[in-house]
């Protein structure tokens, strides 16, 4: 249920559906989606290809994975937080704590449980993050399933900097096998309501930008 003009209405598959063509329809306006050739390079990002990602020989290293589209396609979280200032503060939890961050893109995977499990597998303490263009968030660690984890963070629009540089410092606390405190996930039960078109969206978009035989590559800050 929703409110609207102080009454109470029911959010029905039909109503859902109306808002989602309205909703379509204005972000078209704003950044039609086009498929383009995939290829990052041809895109503004800020970061830069260092070198094909192999996996570290340090332990003190953790290694934040980004998703395919992040910080070239899309350069924003949904609740537009910049990509630039999350990798700085995952990057800056991770040093508060004596680690080594890495960074490094997971081409053939738009999935943050897989996108994870690829930095895991790349980081040479085993412990890593991803993140998707969206924002969602997962701390990870070699020996897990694909789809199990360390800490999961599914709400991308309740995320703040501050929760991004805990989720950094989390890692790295992992990675040196002391005791952490899981970070309170926050709730809010409107969010889905409010936020699933535009998720559907960014997911969507990064997809088109996956491919499967791509390797993962070591990525800087321009």
């Amino acid at each position: 249920m929703i409110y609207k003009g102080g009454e109470i209405v029911e959010l029905t598959n039909e109503l859902i559906e109306q808002i989602t063509r309205l909703v379509v329809k204005e972000l078209n306006k704003k950044a039609p989606i086009v498929k383009e050739n995939v290829d990052n390079k041809q895109y503004d990002s800020i970061f830069r290809d260092i070198q094909k990602s192999k996996r570290g020989m340090n332990r003190k290293e953790v290694v934040i994975g980004i998703g395919p589209a992040f910080g070239s396609v899309i350069k924003k979280t949904i609740n537009d937080l910049e990509h630039v200032k999350v990798i700085k503060e995952i990057m800056a939890g991770i040093e508060e704590e004596g680690m080594l961050p890495r960074v490094i893109r997971v081409n053939k995977t738009s999935d943050v449980a897989f996108i994870g499990k690829e930095a895991a597998n790349m980081s040479g303490s085993g412990v890593s993050i991803g993140i998707q263009s969206k924002g969602t968030a997962i701390i990870h660690q070699r020996d897990l399933y694909p789809l199990t984890n360390l800490e999961l963070f599914p709400q991308a629009p309740l995320l703040t900097l501050d929760i991004y540089r805990q989720i950094g410092k989390n890692a790295a606390r992992y990675a040196k096998g002391v005791q952490v405190k899981p970070i309170e996930s926050k709730n809010d039960f409107t969010v889905r309501a409010k936020y699933q078109v535009k998720a559907a969206l960014m997911h969507t978009r990064e997809t088109e930008f996956v491919v499967t035989a791509k390797n993962s590559v070591d990525i800087g800050l321009i």
